[in-house]
């Protein structure tokens, strides 16, 4: 029991925690050569403060499943990946390592409600909120007075989380950004299957994604179903395809912060799909009974209630 639960992704750094996010990314920056990692403290707080409403011109974040945990714990496997690169040899300036985790914490913010718009939830924008983001890190980036280069180049990383987007056809000036671009995109990916209540959170998900307008699920079941599909031909494929396999730099990430040579990252994804495929073998097409089963973090119990525990 103590190996099975000593090396779970989540005791080496709470992702919903935005203190801690934000110390270890600065640690990490710092070790990079960012020389006033207070830049990279002081984005992350006006990225809680838009996320909780306290940012001028915005609402609080009222997407279930896209929320702040969720852009923190993708900020951390990008500076976690990006480390990793950097004790491989790959060289990155100090304004790289910003620009890389300021992406990160834009990617999702085009899923927030601007004031003036009290109409559903900010999951309507599900379908192109990519370019929302981009506008909203370009306007942020453009009054703290970044390079006009930077905030180009943060618009083209944003881009690299959209599934649907041929990595090849994303412009970049300089060799590092297209690097930079393959780091977000994995993260996004990563932290979002390594995740232990990935398969509880799945109903969320579901939940914006129909009020998105997504066609593809008709009910949660089947979602749930084609979470295996998802892993096999998207996942899979643009992780170790488009992305090149650039995430596995985590392993020299865990070796060198915290004496582990292991992938978690990879190991967490893994162990959610082999209990999913278990799931299936026990519950076959009763979602009751799935649900049944996905009892952490009270994530059903809050959606649903008592009747499915």
């Amino acid at each position: 029991m103590m190996e099975k639960t000593l090396y779970d992704l989540r005791n080496f750094l709470d992702s919903g925690d935005p203190s801690k996010v934000a110390g270890e990314i600065s640690i990490l920056a710092s070790e990079m050569g960012v020389p006033d990692a207070s830049v990279l403290d002081n984005i992350y707080k006006d990225i809680v403060r838009l996320f909780s409403g306290d940012f001028p011109g915005y609402r609080a974040s009222n997407t279930m499943y896209h929320n702040l945990e969720h852009t923190g714990a993708v900020s951390l496997a990008a500076a976690r990946i990006i480390h990793g690169l950097w004790l491989e040899g790959h060289s990155f300036a100090p304004d790289d390592v910003v620009l890389c985790i300021t992406a990160a914490l834009f990617h999702d913010t085009g899923l927030i409600q601007t004031e003036d718009d009290s109409e559903g939830t900010g999951a309507k924008y599900t379908i192109g909120h990519e370019q929302r983001s981009i506008s909203l890190a370009r306007s942020y980036m453009h009054a703290r007075g970044f390079a006009p280069e930077a905030v180009d180049d943060c618009g083209n990383l944003i881009l690299y989380t959209i599934l649907s987007r041929p990595v090849a056809e994303i412009p970049f000036r300089r060799d590092a950004v297209s690097k930079i671009g393959k780091i977000i995109g994995s993260a996004d990916l990563m932290a979002q299957m390594a995740d232990r209540l990935y398969l509880e959170k799945l109903p969320l998900l579901f939940m914006e994604f129909r009020e998105g307008g997504l066609p593809n699920y008709a009910t949660e079941i089947d979602l749930l179903f084609a979470t295996d599909n998802f892993y096999e031909n998207i996942f899979k494929k643009r992780i170790y395809g488009d992305l090149e396999g650039i995430a596995g730099a985590v392993k020299s990430h865990f070796r060198e912060r915290w004496d582990l040579d292991r992938d978690l990252y990879m190991e967490s994804v893994e162990k959610n799909v082999a209990y999913l495929h278990s799931l299936k073998e026990h519950c076959s097409d009763s979602y009751k009974c799935y649900l049944k089963q996905l009892r952490r973090g009270n994530i059903i119990k809050n959606i649903y209630g008592e009747n499915y525990q």
